[in-house]
């Protein structure tokens, strides 16, 4: 009898052991995207951000960006390893063209200059479409590009603020005024599918199911399919464009940094744009 309770709590003891082990594998796995970007590699990234000639400087803190991912628990933590690092450097490579302050010659090179703006320089307009019943533009507010996604157009600031509890139409202001709430609104657009866009997440993770429209559209999935959703109606179907050209430019050094491939269709030149 005492040796098969000695055998019996073996056994026990053996199999609490591995579900720890388990545990601990998947904790590792979804403990958040500073396991995926840790301070360094922020600093790496975006090497100039802070520097005195960036408007905004000191605004975009590695800080922020984790917290604001915390909002959203499937950013960079879906699917393998090379999946999730592979969409990390994808959302950053983005936000990088976005509010880039590089230039052919710049110290460190073009792609080293990524969140030197936090606001659009000299908009061409306030971006209301008063089309737009249900997100209706408050008087006298500017929609133009702010945060590191450069939100813009009411349509987008009404729901972004909606879902991340703040008054995007009132007070658009404050996508450039506020670290966190900027972070978040570049998550909540890369998170948010926006019919018939697919979200950018989707793209970049591999569940991405194009429609009949899609296929005849040559809207295939990788980084270029991401950049249509984006700014596709300015961008794409355009052979050799340049600001598509910068947006991969930052993928490929940020991949490198991720150690990963950047995967294929990384333009999207020969795609038609949603709108």
């Amino acid at each position: 009898m005492a040796s098969s309770a000695y055998t019996f709590l073996s056994f026990i003891f053996f199999t609490i052991f591995l579900s720890f082990g388990s545990y601990k594998a998947e904790a590792r796995r979804f403990s958040g995207i500073s396991s995926l970007v840790s301070r360094g590699l922020f600093d790496s990234i975006f090497l100039h951000k802070d520097n005195i000639a960036c408007p905004a400087k000191d605004f975009y803190t590695y800080s922020s960006f984790i917290q604001a991912s915390r909002c959203f628990p499937q950013f960079g933590r879906t699917g393998s390893s090379i999946a999730r690092k592979r969409e990390v450097a994808a959302f950053l490579a983005q936000i990088s063209h976005e509010t880039t302050g590089g230039w052919a010659t710049a110290p460190d090179g073009p792609f080293a200059w990524g969140l030197c703006f936090k606001e659009e320089v000299s908009p061409q307009s306030n971006y209301c479409d008063s089309s737009n019943t249900q997100w209706p533009c408050s008087p006298g507010k500017s929609y133009k590009g702010r945060g590191p996604i450069q939100l813009s157009w009411n349509y987008n600031y009404g729901p972004a603020g909606k879902a991340l509890g703040f008054d995007g139409l009132n007070n658009p202001d404050i996508v450039s005024n506020n670290s966190l709430i900027a972070f978040k609104t570049a998550l909540w657009f890369w998170m948010t599918a926006q019919s018939p866009k697919p979200s950018c997440h989707n793209v970049m993770i591999g569940k991405y199911k194009p429609t009949a429209a899609d296929v005849m559209a040559n809207r295939t999935a990788g980084y270029g399919l991401v950049t249509n959703i984006i700014n596709g109606g300015l961008e794409c179907g355009i052979p050799n464009d340049g600001r598509v050209s910068d947006r991969i430019g930052f993928f490929q050094r940020y991949a490198t940094l991720f150690n990963v491939s950047t995967g294929s269709n990384l333009d999207c030149e020969n795609q038609k744009s949603f709108s």
